[in-house]
């Protein structure tokens, strides 16, 4: 079956494409179609999606069909689109480009990028050590066949003794190990949201979370949370009351992208409410283990659990390495059983060896994680001050933790920053990607998981960029790169 974007859903996505600071001077055409590509180099517009008629997009954008008609024809030179007379034209990947670490695409040769789309370090020097004794440890499961839905024995026992540690008591039977923490997000979709179920989010949130429950067809609502203060506990409250959604996913520990960290009074009221309007909570704690600067976290969400109302998701990929592609799930043994059993369709369990590596660095977590914090806490500050000093109009809250800043610009110029800070070799993530429906255009997420020299020479770039935007129009818009 076909996806299809129709043309009032295409409007609200491309947003004020037409008034975009510094394309004044170009043609109406060469702009809708350069804003389309933002579209598409930021995932928001996937491939292989049928646009709408030009009739259709004319008459949702209050624009002249020629001016539609010259920019699907431009779209279909720059290979972005392929069209067959009577079935219409669908979103395609232009040549030489190449998928990113994002999932998204990117040119082949933006490969010197400075990547500010991705949230997430190098490995720590630990890696390779425990990756040898692991070796060495191997030969003792090869007389076996290697699936395990459920996850090695003594991974689940120690990760849920890490459960235990920070106050929320857990057995091995209620942990299962995932490849990475947006497969435990997606085994959980499946197994809870029918197509058309009710689920809310926070917005803005993290983009392949809402990605995942777009694939299961989910009916979204939000609750907005303020830049500058995070969660209004009346107002989350209220929603989850009156949308009595089916799954409700949160990020409590430093939000991504905000950085905000939920106090435990919320917590324990958001579980009581969840338990009265029959929601389970879907809590992803990916950067529980990044508080910086002393700053002192609340108790689990599931600490205040006594329904069988929190399912927690997390793994290795902030704190220790992404290539460790090692998650989990915590939730009731019954669930935890059901989701194996699901899991058995999917991949039959994670590898063996990637396992035991992840078993070796929790044993060394606490020098890992104390060094990955100390390092992001520079790096966090060195961005702060590379902001104050080149881009001082912008407004953020300092992140008391994680790895990201959610920084409010001065304009509505979030995608195009995003388009025009490529041209200077800065990747960056544009607000829209963290909500829906082409909102938040005056912010973006800064990460501050590279090293401080990258981070102040990126935001030099942007700076620049960010002052052209006013002055003058690019003569035309460039093949887009990936903006994960």
């Amino acid at each position: 079956m076909t996806t299809s974007v129709r043309g009032g859903q295409l409007a609200r996505l491309l947003g004020q494409w037409h008034s975009l600071p510094g394309r004044h001077r170009s043609p109406d055409y060469a702009a809708l179609a350069g804003a389309v590509r933002g579209l598409l180099s930021d995932g928001r517009l996937p491939l292989g999606v049928r646009v709408p008629a030009e009739r259709e997009l004319a008459e949702s954008l209050g624009i002249s069909r020629t001016t539609v008609t010259a920019a699907y024809r431009s779209l279909r030179e720059s290979n972005h689109l392929t069209s067959r007379r009577g079935a219409g034209s669908w979103t395609t990947l232009p040549n030489g480009h190449r998928v990113a670490t994002s999932g998204l695409w990117t040119p082949i040769d933006d490969l010197d990028m400075i990547d500010l789309g991705v949230a997430a370090s190098a490995a720590p020097a630990e890696l390779v050590p425990a990756a040898r004794a692991a070796a060495e440890d191997l030969p003792r499961f090869l007389g076996s066949a290697g699936y395990n839905p459920t996850g090695l024995g003594e991974l689940r026992d120690a990760v849920a003794a890490a459960y235990t540690a920070r106050g929320v008591r857990t057995s091995p039977e209620q942990i299962l190990i995932t490849n990475g923490t947006q497969q435990a997000l997606d085994l959980v979709l499946r197994l809870s949201v029918p197509a058309g179920a009710p689920v809310l989010v926070e917005t803005p949130t993290y983009p392949n979370a809402l990605a995942a429950l777009a694939a299961r067809r989910a009916r979204i609502s939000t609750h907005g949370l303020d830049s500058a203060t995070g969660w209004d506990a009346e107002l989350l409250l209220g929603a989850l009351r009156q949308t009595r959604p089916r799954l409700a996913y949160l990020i409590p520990e430093f939000q991504n992208p905000t950085g905000h960290l939920m106090s435990a009074e919320l917590r324990e009221r958001l579980v009581a409410a969840a338990h009265a309007t029959g929601t389970e909570l879907v809590v992803d704690e990916s950067f529980v283990d990044l508080p910086l600067g002393g700053t002192v976290l609340p108790p689990p969400v599931a600490v205040f659990d006594r329904h069988s109302r929190v399912v927690s998701i997390g793994g290795m990929s902030k704190a220790y390495w992404g290539g460790i592609r090692i998650g989990w799930v915590r939730a009731s043994a019954p669930l935890v059983q059901r989701l194996a059993a699901l899991r058995v369709g999917v991949d039959m369990g994670s590898p063996v060896l990637e396992q035991l590596v992840a078993v070796r660095l929790l044993r060394d977590a606490t020098a890992i994680v104390t060094a990955r914090r100390t390092q992001l806490a520079e790096r966090r500050d060195a961005l702060v001050t590379a902001l104050r000093e080149h881009l001082p109009e912008w407004q953020f809250t300092l992140p008391t933790g994680g790895a990201t800043i959610w920084a409010e610009l001065d304009g509505p110029i979030s995608s195009a920053l995003a388009r025009a800070a490529e041209e200077v070799g800065v990747r960056l993530a544009p607000g829209p990607r963290f909500g829906l429906d082409g909102t938040l255009e005056r912010f973006i997420r800064l990460p501050y998981a590279l090293p401080a020299e990258d981070l102040i020479e990126a935001v030099k770039r942007i700076a620049s960029v960010r002052y052209d935007l006013d002055r003058a129009a690019r003569p035309e818009w460039r093949t887009p790169a990936v903006i994960a």
